[in-house]
């Protein structure tokens, strides 16, 4: 049994060896498929851990609370100069700390757009006033230094901790710690450093947002120098906004309530705000669960792109090997008049197309990964990742491809009459 099961598996090993540039071709389109299949999977699932990470960076347990410049403030005026009072309040902020029990942290924050020098050179920043616990809830990491303390926050203290490209523009050859940077007209001291950081925003765009050139400083310091209100001239006109908070971020203790107390924010903001909408509530788990179902359609499509590829591979394989089963009539004849059964022809053709679609999925494995390494040469900002699950699946799908594809012309060639075969030319 053994014996002729070994004879069986040879024979067809030796049918794939004759014509050996015939089989390469046959194998090109299971070869084709499985690569594609590999490196899709492998780039979705870069891009979907990157954006993954982006959002887990901005907080499972935050909810993030921005002001919004609300539509009717964006009309063009005739007017030479107005005011515009817009955005989250610092009684907004107190307002949340005492009424929302699952509240662990509030952080306010207040943005200014300053542009960062020492010496002759220049860097466009975004002075970020903000409270000690800021670091702690974003999960900040320093490059070098501290970040802003209770002290400087009860003292008004001029310092400040500098992005990564900030603190590069800046300093490029130097130690930027205890150096004194202006800020628009203001001096601050430099007491940290921050890594590199980039997150996502929350809006339907999935825009990113690059907070290395964020300069971090005391909100009393920034409130105490710029105060409230924003100027903006343009062509002649002056526009003021007044805004006291450009965001608020709560951080909630349990994970499982963020999405309920959520909910409560927003109504409690519309009573607050009188339905005006110059503010927005952006939920990162929420974001973090859409990206979740994002990626898993994306595999779908993917694995229709797949199965397409493959069957017409598996379609190929059927074609090639139907021609072979006419080429080898007489060869089927002769092992049927020697006492060769007809399960015996089936395995001996099933052997040959397993082995064509095994081997090109062999191959497109190793194509798969050669293209996952070259990729991000090619494009940096794609960083694929393949999984053990897509090199097992692969193959077993080529190898199924391999099974459901020989059948047909394996049952052709063990049907055919004994004495008719040993007649064909």
């Amino acid at each position: 049994m053994i014996t002729t099961a070994l004879r069986t598996f040879h024979l067809g090993l030796r049918g794939v060896a004759r014509h050996g540039l015939r089989s390469l071709l046959t194998s090109l389109g299971v070869l084709f498929g499985v690569a594609s299949v590999i490196a899709m999977l492998a780039i979705g699932e870069g891009l979907s851990h990157d954006v993954q990470a982006r959002i887990q960076a901005m907080g499972s347990n935050n909810i993030l609370v921005r002001s919004l410049k609300p539509p009717e403030s964006n009309a063009a005026s005739a007017e030479r100069s107005r005011m515009s009072v817009y955005g989250l309040t610092y009684d907004d902020a107190e307002r949340i700390r005492q009424t929302l029990p699952n509240a662990q942290v509030v952080v306010p924050v207040r943005a200014i757009y300053q542009d960062a020098r020492f010496l002759d050179r220049r860097s466009d920043a975004r002075i970020v006033g903000t409270v000690p616990w800021f670091g702690d809830t974003n999960q900040f990491e320093l490059e070098s230094g501290r970040f802003v303390t209770e002290v400087d926050l009860d003292a008004r203290a001029p310092v400040c901790v500098l992005g990564a490209t900030v603190s590069r523009e800046l300093f490029p050859l130097e130690e930027s710690l205890g150096k004194l940077v202006k800020l628009g007209t203001q001096s601050f001291r430099v007491v940290g450093v921050m890594k590199p950081r980039q997150v996502l925003t929350g809006d339907d765009q999935g825009t990113i947002e690059d907070l290395s050139r964020d300069v971090y400083a005391p909100l009393t310091t920034v409130r105490s120098y710029w105060g409230e209100i924003i100027v903006k001239v343009s062509s002649g006109s002056r526009e003021m906004e007044q805004v006291e908070l450009h965001q608020l971020q709560v951080r909630i203790a349990d994970l499982k309530r963020v999405e309920i107390t959520a909910h409560v924010l927003r109504e409690m903001l519309e009573r607050t705000h009188k339905n005006k909408s110059d503010y927005e509530v952006v939920v990162p788990l929420s974001l973090l669960r859409d990206a979740e179902e994002t990626k898993k359609d994306f595999n779908r499509v993917l694995g229709a792109i797949a199965g397409i590829s493959l069957l017409i591979g598996g379609i190929g394989i059927t074609n090639v090997m139907l021609a072979t089963v006419t080429e080898r009539t007489r060869e089927i004849g002769i092992r049927r008049a020697l006492g060769a059964k007809r399960r015996h022809i089936v395995w001996q053709f099933l052997v040959e197309t397993v082995v064509l679609a095994g081997g090109g999925g062999v191959l497109g494995m190793a194509l798969g990964w050669l293209i996952c390494v070259l990729v991000p040469k090619l494009n940096e900002k794609l960083h694929p990742m393949p999984t053990q699950e897509s090199y097992v699946l692969s193959f077993v799908i080529s190898v199924v491809v391999g099974i459901v594809f020989g059948l047909y012309p394996a049952w052709r060639a063990a049907t055919m009459d004994p004495v008719e075969a040993l007649r064909h030319e």
